[in-house]
């Protein structure tokens, strides 16, 4: 990679951990640094408990495309006729969520759809998605959902084949920033929406534009989907990108 890139991507890269007043250091000082977030979900009275762990790297920090996912499905729960998420929800309650990181999204769908959740993301993150899962577990099981754990590995079969295909939505966001996983995740949409479930599998991506590199995933995408977008999220910060949600179909 050239300098020039480098230095456009640095530039561009709006990447900021979203911390609130509703942030709370736990631990000793002297620990590494692990961040209580508790965001609410006004939807069904209820707030999420989420454990980051900044220094553990980004699998272990909330992005802007997540809280915007999160946000979409509180008011879709609030208010269905107004959301533009609810004809690509509708039924749809098995649920799959690929790099989950700190698994805010897949949680916060387990409780207000109610939905059966599973989370996923690489074997070092899946104790604190577990963690995560369980600090919830109250707040999804009153609402009648549920949350379940697994290590999957972009691109691995085998992985896929352990957790299976019984799924009708597979959700993510901000999972479009490393060229060289672009294909690995591809590959794994495909093998997990080929069929299965005995109906169409629809995937659900909250997507924040950072850099122009970007544009050769969505034309791979759409060699093998169908790609639209349903909402454009204007962000709450003039200085922040909007968040899109797009739904991938298979062709």
């Amino acid at each position: 990679m050239g300098s020039e890139e480098e230095e456009e991507e640095e530039e561009e890269n709006p990447f900021r951990m979203l911390l609130s007043e509703d942030a709370t250091q736990e631990g000793p000082p002297n620990q590494p640094l692990r961040l209580l977030l508790h965001h609410p979900l006004p939807s069904i009275q209820s707030t999420l408990s989420i454990r980051q762990l900044p220094s553990e790297g980004l699998s272990f920090q909330l992005w802007p495309a997540a809280t915007a996912l999160v946000s979409l499905l509180d008011s879709r729960r609030a208010d269905p006729s107004a959301s533009p998420l609810s004809a690509a929800l509708r039924g749809r309650r098995r649920i799959l969520e690929l790099g989950s990181g700190t698994g805010i999204v897949g949680i916060a769908a387990a409780a207000t759809l109610p939905a059966d959740v599973t989370l996923t993301d690489l074997p070092h993150v899946v104790p604190n998605l577990r963690f995560n899962a369980e600090a919830n577990a109250g707040v999804v099981g009153s609402s009648g959902g549920s949350v379940s754990v697994a290590a999957l590995r972009w691109g691995d079969a085998g992985d896929v084949a352990a957790i299976g295909r019984e799924f009708d939505l597979i959700v993510a966001s901000d999972v479009v920033y490393h060229d060289h996983l672009y294909e690995p995740l591809l590959e794994t949409l495909r093998l997990m929406m080929a069929g299965g479930s005995g109906s169409e599998v629809a995937f659900l991506m909250a997507h924040m534009k950072r850099w122009k590199k970007e544009s050769a995933f969505f034309k791979k995408a759409r060699k093998h989907f169908n790609v639209d977008v349903l909402h454009t999220h204007t962000p709450s910060h003039p200085s922040r990108v909007g968040v899109l949600i797009y739904r991938f179909l298979p062709k």
